[in-house]
């Protein structure tokens, strides 16, 4: 970092470059247990997300709030019953927020807000059993300062259901949809067959028996007629809400390049032109 710093002080790199340059480096260690990735937002526009399924309550609880006291939000999934407690505590220790969003939560320093950007992501879900995993996904997009809405229990078991919240749902334009289902996972075919916008379809493990752990959601997502749906793994939230993110906002700022600028060569040689 001081090697950046003395090169950007003597003309050696833009302000542009000597950012670049922080942005690959900005790892730290805590402990044996993780390197905490502080530059991801900077390189993606996606924060990082602790996975506190599998560590221990302690360990979960020390990243997500190390996090937050890095870059005034640390995001969380897969907490179960016993990790909230010590969460909450470590958080407010510190004197931060926590902020639930059924299975997963954002912890947040004092007077934090992300910086708001445009994009707009709608989540459905077939059943009330899926809103983990959608909630999963509206925590990323709000962590990343985009506007999200989530309309719940919309299967296709119930059609009448669907028409009337879709309809609303395309009057507040929303730049992505993520679609979370269960069961036979039809839904989200359903929904990228009847809108324009890019549709992400989020399996989920809920059903009986055979297939019942999201296999068969899965299987008919894959599968689905519906040209255009795009599909992440079986409760995959924190992967449907960061794709509905990248999505998002590359589609409310729209084409500002010219064409000439898109075509310009790479570091790997000229451009392909079709």
């Amino acid at each position: 970092m001081r090697d950046v710093l003395r090169r950007l002080l003597a003309g050696e790199l833009t302000e542009a470059e000597a950012l670049a340059e922080l942005r690959r480096v900005q790892l730290e260690e805590l402990g044996v247990e993780a390197r905490l990735d502080l530059g991801r937002e900077g390189r993606r526009g996606i924060p990082e997300v602790v996975m506190a399924s599998g560590k221990s309550p302690e360990a979960a609880a020390r990243l997500a709030v190390s996090l937050a006291g890095e870059q005034g939000q640390g995001l969380v999934s897969r907490l179960g019953a016993e990790h909230w407690a010590t969460l909450e505590g470590v958080a407010r220790a510190a004197g931060f927020e926590v902020l639930r969003y059924h299975r997963a939560a954002r912890v947040l320093r004092p007077d934090f807000a992300p910086e708001p950007r445009d994009g707009r992501v709608a989540l459905l879900t077939a059943g009330t059993s899926d809103l983990d995993a959608a909630d999963e996904a509206r925590m990323v997009v709000e962590a990343c300062g985009m506007e999200a809405r989530i309309d719940a229990d919309l299967g296709v078991a119930g059609l009448h259901r669907l028409l009337g919240p879709l309809a609303e749902l395309l009057a507040w334009d929303p730049d992505a949809v993520v679609v979370a289902a269960g069961m036979d996972g039809v839904l989200p075919g359903v929904v990228a067959g009847l809108l324009d916008r890019p549709v992400i379809g989020l399996p989920v493990s809920t059903g009986y028996g055979h297939g019942g752990a999201g296999e068969a959601a899965l299987g008919t997502m894959l599968q689905s007629c519906s040209t255009g749906l795009v599909v992440v793994n079986i409760d995959n939230g924190v992967g449907a809400g960061a794709a509905a993110v990248l999505i998002a906002g590359r589609a409310a700022a729209g084409s500002r390049r010219p064409r000439s600028a898109r075509a310009r060569p790479g570091p790997g040689g000229p451009a392909r032109r079709s």
